[in-house]
């Protein structure tokens, strides 16, 4: 039983070998009622984490091309890691109603060779 355990906690490890890029990390503030940055220019096959922060209330972050959602809370970074495998411009939006601004509150993420 236990080589079978290991087996199968060995194959689902991942490794970083001496090729592969570290992840990127982009800090992104949500405050009412803007991103900052709101374009957010990205390479093409680099690891990425966004460190959603909030400067002010509860807001959402939701990209959805790119599968990308989470809360953004005070006091409570999220982080989101992803690795963006096409060229375009990809929008993002807060999807937590947070005030008369809220439809306004919007950015682009910008994926470049």
């Amino acid at each position: 039983m236990w080589p079978l355990l290991l087996a199968v906690a060995a194959s689902s490890c991942t490794t970083l070998s001496g090729n592969e890029d570290p992840p990127r990390v982009v800090t992104l503030e949500a405050r009412r009622f803007a991103y900052t940055p709101a374009v957010i220019e990205l390479n093409k096959d680099q690891p990425v984490i966004l460190e959603l922060i909030s400067k002010d209330g509860l807001h959402g972050f939701n990209a959805p091309q790119l599968g990308l959602r989470s809360d953004v809370a005070p006091q409570a970074p999220a982080r989101l890691s992803f690795t963006p495998h096409e060229k375009g411009r990809f929008l993002f939006h807060c999807d937590i109603f947070c005030g008369s601004g809220h439809d306004e509150m919007s950015g682009e993420i910008v994926v470049v060779d």
